[in-house]
């Protein structure tokens, strides 16, 4: 059944919240950990959030009623989102959900992936998860790629759901259904025109029983039917690949790549100027500089990627190289024009670098009709006001800020939400979640975002689902800001912990957080 929201729209709340969280900031003195005895906030849904989708199910073992883990495309007018509904602790949801607007954002129609797991009711897996939206151009398909998890029975590494519009959609298609395991998928297509692999589509995963060998496969029949498993040719291990097509066809992918039996990750990427024929070795992008962030909350350094439209690829990760002593997170960002060669790690501004502001789970995105210096680049993100707080005393923000110009300067950034405490959130094998990556996305040179609010408790029954926010832009307005001038300070880094797959039985060990020099 579709589901239809109807959103409402007040531009003031934006600043209002703004405006609450910077003096939240303000009090909050130095970075020491936070013990005294606050308020529990409120509701943080602002007048400016549009809800998208909630939680109907009430089957378990999911936690309801809760949505996490969203990703976001658009194309013309039409935007479609897929994330987890009913998160399941230790892996995947309770089936995945989508929502769709063929208007802008103004409205929305939501639902549930049909043929997928037995919590909706007519699927075989017990649970799906890591859902990615990519369209196909050429073949007019709209594909949602999900982790399709069973605790009887093997699965294929990924499965595909597909769409001519984006509100009815079919039972999924499977690709390599001989996988011995899979985890963090990703899926795109190549919709440039003047592509020499135009409609084809490209699968990213890796294979956690294989220390996360990266593995690729290609659809050129718009989703119907997937190639075979290859890895590149260094054959990299790594998570959280997020694959980007070039107005070329040359496709790159971003990721996470990890030193098999060491506690070293690195920023890296691969690619393929073939159509997903031959992969090349990674290259190393940059080192990663990771704070380890409070609370128990489920985060990390995976990469959030976009590309503009002349084929420049940004990469976006959380990084403390400009914080003393790397004490806090800022989002960080490389670019390249090629996959090959990328640029500095370069800071975003969003507030000083002395600041107490944690910043992670960053979600990117550009507006395919600008490129260059005037690259119009938009980016929503989680923070915490006091960086090194504790479980009870955390509070989370969605935050939101834009450059004009290709990240030469940037708007003075805003709050999306009010504060969320994490004993609102639901838990995963890996900690409390509102999911591994968000998004953004541009329709007529407007941006929107998908991510997770959480709201209080009511008993036992949770209450977070998807939200966008309304008003937001990408043209220079206001005080602009500039990291120019910012320098790393040290290569200090927390240990970056092995994630638990989504679906392992057996967590590996977790090892405590410290700080190392690399």
């Amino acid at each position: 059944m579709i589901k239809k929201f109807t959103p409402r729209s007040k531009g003031w709340a934006v600043c209002a919240i703004f405006a609450f969280t910077l003096a939240l900031a303000g009090c909050s003195g130095s970075s020491s950990t936070l013990t005294s005895t606050v308020t529990p906030p409120g509701n943080p849904v602002g007048a400016n959030l549009t809800q998208v989708s909630s939680d109907p199910y009430t089957v378990g073992p999911g936690q309801h009623a809760t949505e996490v883990e969203p990703h976001m495309l658009a194309n013309g007018n039409t935007l479609v989102a897929a994330f987890q509904t009913g998160r399941i602790v230790p892996g995947g949801a309770t089936d995945i959900g989508w929502a769709t607007s063929t208007d802008g954002g103004t409205t929305w129609s939501h639902g549930f992936l049909p043929g997928l797991t037995t919590g909706e009711g007519t699927g075989p897996y017990d649970a799906a998860s890591d859902p990615a939206v990519a369209y196909d151009a050429k073949h007019g398909v709209w594909m949602i790629a999900s982790l399709p998890i069973s605790n009887t029975s093997h699965t294929p590494a990924v499965v595909v759901s597909r769409s001519t519009d984006g509100l009815t959609w079919q039972n999924p298609i499977s690709a390599d259904i001989t996988a011995a395991s899979s985890d963090k998928n990703w899926i795109a297509c190549d919709s440039w025109a003047s592509s020499p692999h135009y409609g084809n589509c490209y699968l990213e995963w890796d294979d956690p029983i294989n220390s996360d060998l990266i593995l690729m496969s290609t659809s050129s029949d718009g989703g119907l039917t997937w190639g075979p498993p290859l890895p590149t040719a260094d054959s990299a291990h790594g998570i959280g690949g997020q694959p980007l097509v070039q107005p070329n066809g040359t496709v790159v992918v971003p990721i996470e790549t990890v030193v098999v039996n060491s506690n070293i990750a690195l920023m890296s990427a691969f690619s393929s100027n073939d159509g997903g024929l031959n992969w090349t070795a990674s290259v190393v992008i940059s080192n990663i500089q990771f704070h380890g962030d409070a609370g128990g909350i489920r985060s990390g350094p995976l990469p959030s990627a976009a590309v503009g439209g002349a084929g420049t690829v940004w990469t976006v990760w959380e990084d403390c190289r400009f914080r003393s002593n790397c004490s806090t997170n800022d989002l960080v960002y490389s670019t390249s024009t090629d996959g090959v060669t990328w640029g500095p790690v370069t800071r975003i501004p969003i507030d000083d670098t002395s600041s107490p502001v944690d910043h992670f789970i960053p979600g990117i995105g550009i507006d395919p009709a600008t490129s260059g210096a005037s690259a119009h680049v938009g980016l929503h993100y989680y923070y915490y006001s006091q960086s090194n707080c504790t479980a009870s005393a955390c509070q989370l923000f969605v935050g939101y800020i834009s450059s004009a110009n290709g990240g030469s300067t940037w708007n003075t950034p805003v709050s999306l939400t009010g504060p969320m405490l994490l004993s609102w959130l639901p838990n995963s094998q890996n900690g409390l979640m509102v999911g591994d990556y968000i998004a953004t996305a541009f329709t007529n040179g407007v941006p929107h975002g998908v991510f997770a609010v959480a709201s209080p408790i009511s008993g036992t029954t949770f209450s977070e689902a998807i939200y966008t926010g309304q008003g937001l832009i990408a043209k220079t307005a206001g005080r602009q800001l500039s990291s120019a001038g910012d320098k790393p300070l040290h290569k200090l880094s927390d240990t970056i912990e092995k994630e638990r797959p989504e679906k392992s039985v057996i967590p590996p060990s977790r090892r405590k957080v410290r700080k190392s020099a690399k």
